[in-house]
């Protein structure tokens, strides 16, 4: 459709946004997804190339699209964070002016891209929070027509939805302060202050070959097997889990509120890549390859056992240790297991 400036209308190209899903991902991945498919991109391939572990002390918010970002000379970057072996570069934007809020969002449509809105479930009609529970979310806009008042907008999680959505709640949503909600301990008291992510794909990626792939996952695992300054790789995991079971002991609920939202970061990420390496294994016939896949797949499930008792435990952090050290354990033995299964197939390829 394009942009008709006369009705104030602006909406991409060609067709509606993907919607792309994966049971163990958040909206993080879902959004990222979308725009990579737009851009011809292949997102498994981009978003599940790398696997790695970094947890960040201090840095994690309480938002379903957290995900920890080591910052270089020009500041975190949450696409190099996603994808490190890609060109995916992402900044988070505010508007500049608060009596036109919607000009950057008209100027990416006009450009034909699409724009990556944070929100607050409890505005969203189309939200099953709607009107009961705040917590941030992210969704991707597609369209505005300001003439009739709406908003277009898609979100892969489910229950998925793609379509248009009254402007004025989704104002409602996008400038949220997101209040403490004790329905939602872990993605609530998190201010949105209307933010979004411009998200830019640099470069085309090349046909993912063998060589290529081997490369990636020699890098990883040599991150997952060095100390690095961060807590980073096996030796990273192990300071996370003391620091968190020490915390329980002493009935700090904060812990438990971080691990939520920061575990499905790297269960996500190891979801992933996981099945990407059994894609690929399956394609080239490398039973190895698709058995390290699978090992990976395993680490993403372990973290839901970790992540789910941290979430009932919440009440009664100190109760609910024994469990925890007991997780914590079964995932640091599959990330283990992972991380020799896939050095061992990168060493084939």
């Amino acid at each position: 459709m394009g942009v008709d400036v006369r009705a104030r209308t602006y909406m991409i190209t060609g067709p509606e946004p993907e919607l792309w899903y994966r049971d163990l991902v958040s909206c993080l991945q879902a959004t990222f997804g979308s725009v990579l498919a737009r851009e011809g991109a292949d997102p498994l391939a981009v978003l599940g190339a790398g696997w790695r572990f970094l947890h960040l002390p201090g840095d994690v918010r309480s938002e379903e699209f957290y995900y920890p970002c080591p910052a270089d000379q020009s500041g975190p970057d949450l696409g190099a964070a996603l994808a490190p072996h890609h060109e995916l570069r992402a900044r988070w934007w505010q508007p500049a002016d608060e009596t036109d809020v919607w000009r950057e969002v008209r100027e990416t449509l006009a450009e034909d891209r699409l724009v990556i809105a944070a929100v607050d479930n409890y505005h969203l009609p189309f939200r099953p929070a709607y009107g009961d529970v705040h917590a941030a979310h992210l969704v991707v806009i597609y369209g505005l027509d300001e003439t009739r008042g709406v908003v277009y907008v898609s979100d892969a999680m489910p229950p998925a939805f793609r379509g248009a959505v009254p402007i004025e709640e989704f104002l409602r949503s996008w400038g949220s302060a997101n209040p403490t909600d004790v329905q939602d301990a872990f993605f609530s008291d998190s201010r949105i202050g209307r933010r979004c992510l411009d998200v830019r794909l640099d470069a085309s990626p090349p046909p993912l070959t063998p060589e290529l792939l081997g490369g990636f996952l020699r890098a990883d695992a040599d991150l997952f097997t060095t100390a690095g300054p961060d807590r980073t790789g096996l030796a990273g995991y192990d300071a996370f889990a003391a620091e968190l079971l020490d915390r329980c002991r002493a009935g700090d609920a904060g812990a438990l509120r971080e691990l939520y939202p920061f575990g499905w970061g790297m269960q996500a990420q190891a979801s992933l890549h996981g099945e990407l390496l059994r894609r690929c294994g399956h394609r080239w016939g490398d039973p190895a390859l698709a058995g390290a896949g699978r090992a990976v797949e395993a680490v993403a499930h372990a973290w839901t056992g970790l992540r789910f008792t941290g979430a009932h435990g919440l009440d009664d952090p100190r109760a609910a240790s024994a469990d925890l050290a007991h997780h914590s354990t079964v995932l640091r033995g599959t990330y283990a297991r992972a991380v020799d299964a896939v050095g061992a197939a990168a060493a084939r390829l």
